[in-house]
């Protein structure tokens, strides 16, 4: 039987539900929209955010509070750069922090030139910095990262942990990534995922690596499915989609599947007795 074009059926627990985000407006986006070429100016070096970016992060932080998302987040994942640190701390990071508090921040205040206060690490999911999201590497300046020694200053509470290199060692000044090579990475970090327990997780990167790690799926289904998976993400934009291991790379057993168990005694089991009238058709 074709089922190409009808519903599909998983497990729960071999699916992730991941909240998609593009960073909010860096400064390198507004003459990037009007000039390509402006994204080689080294004035743009691992871009911060604008006042209007701002803005974005503000409304998406209302979005996913009102809408009920914030509860249900288990982890952010944030690329390495200082525009999509400051959008994953300013959406899905705790209140205002003071001096009082016994923990550390998310982010200092003014972190990146950005006129903010400091936010706090309370009542909210880890944010966990990956590399492996990066944008499209090498020859645009904006999209060379700091050293992470620079990052730990300004966001004290976000985990680093997993980053190999304080260095940039990934960005090329000559050598830019080829769509392939950044489709590949993308399926490399979706793939890494999986060796995450968390089963709710937001991504806040950037629009070339979702553009190009997005652009593999959606092949068996609707053209207006697949455009829905694949289409450009605006700024701040939050797209949630779930993603199915059909190759048993996770090992997570099911939490709310039940066996059915019916305790031994003269009659048999339902699924027995079903089973031998099976055999006699």
């Amino acid at each position: 039987m074709d089922t190409s074009a009808g519903p599909s059926l998983f497990p729960l627990h071999r699916c992730k539900t991941l909240h998609l985000v593009r960073h909010a407006q860096g400064i390198h986006n507004v003459d990037g929209d009007k000039n390509y070429k402006a994204y080689m100016s080294p004035e743009f070096f691992d871009a911060h955010i604008t006042p209007l970016g701002w803005q974005q992060v503000d409304n998406l932080r209302k979005h996913v509070h009102e809408s009920g998302l914030s509860k249900r987040i288990d982890l952010v994942i944030a690329s390495p750069l200082l525009r999509t640190l400051q959008t994953a701390v300013g959406v899905f990071g705790g209140e205002g922090y003071t001096d009082r508090m016994d923990v550390l921040p998310l982010m200092v205040a003014n972190a990146g030139n950005s006129g903010r206060a400091a936010i706090s690490s309370l009542n909210c999911p880890p944010i966990v910095a990956v590399e492996l999201c990066r944008e499209h590497l090498g020859v645009h300046p904006c999209d060379k990262r700091r050293n992470i020694s620079d990052y730990q200053f300004l966001f004290p509470a976000v985990d680093f942990s997993l980053i190999e290199s304080d260095e940039d060692t990934w960005w090329k000044a000559d050598i830019r990534e080829t769509k392939e090579e950044l489709a590949a990475r993308g399926l490399k970090f979706l793939n890494w995922l999986w060796t995450r327990k968390e089963k709710e997780i937001a991504i806040v990167t950037h629009s070339g690596f979702l553009f190009h790690s997005l652009s593999a799926f959606g092949n068996d289904c609707h053209p207006l499915v697949k455009k829905e998976i694949c289409k450009h993400f605006a700024n701040c934009e939050l797209r949630s989609m779930v993603i199915v291991d059909r190759s048993m790379i996770g090992s997570d057993p099911s939490t709310t599947n039940y066996p059915g168990k019916i305790p031994s005694g003269l009659d048999h089991p339902s699924e027995v007795v079903d089973e031998k009238d099976e055999e006699r058709t």
